[in-house]
């Protein structure tokens, strides 16, 4: 076993550098900062509840994307997003969310418009997607729900560790 290895009481190896033990060490630091931070005394409880939970998610995909690096585009697209935010949050456009319903005849739909269509909407879904080409898409929605699993696990080992 290398020196840059160590072992839990669990027999599980961790290398400190892995994503996740990055990832871990970058939110519980985002977390302590956010516990740290005074909310105006007159914010209602309901809306402090929304600020801290917003921050959080802030910071949870902050952390993973600092933890990737800017190897990958969706980890680059959002730190940029993130850091135009803090620098310009007046400019910052809250997108409202429109649901349309559209009915279309299914047969007369070709089979490359509804990967077209798919292939839309997987660009929406992942940070810096409406930029990459399909193929590259695929990779990097392959390695964006990887991280967001490992976000999850983290996330769920913290809140078991805390309920404690």
């Amino acid at each position: 076993m290398s020196s840059s290895t160590t072992t839990t009481t669990s027999g599980v190896t961790l290398n400190p550098k892995s994503c996740r033990i990055k990832f871990a060490r970058r939110f519980l630091r985002s977390l302590a900062q956010i516990k740290k931070q005074k909310l105006p005394s007159s914010s209602s409880s309901e809306e402090e509840i929304r600020m801290r939970s917003k921050g959080i998610k802030m910071a949870a995909y902050y952390s993973m994307a600092r933890a990737v690096g800017p190897r990958m585009n969706w980890s680059r697209a959002f730190l940029f997003k993130l850091r135009n935010r803090v620098r310009h949050p007046k400019l910052v456009k809250k997108k409202k969310k429109k649901r349309v319903i559209m009915r279309s005849n299914k047969a007369s739909r070709s089979v490359s418009s509804v990967h077209m269509d798919r292939g839309n909407k997987l660009r929406e879904l992942v940070p810096g997607g409406k930029s990459m080409d399909f193929c590259s898409l695929l990779e990097e929605t392959a390695h964006y729900i990887t991280c967001l699993s490992t976000q999850v696990k983290v996330m769920q080992a913290i809140a078991d560790h805390l309920s404690k």
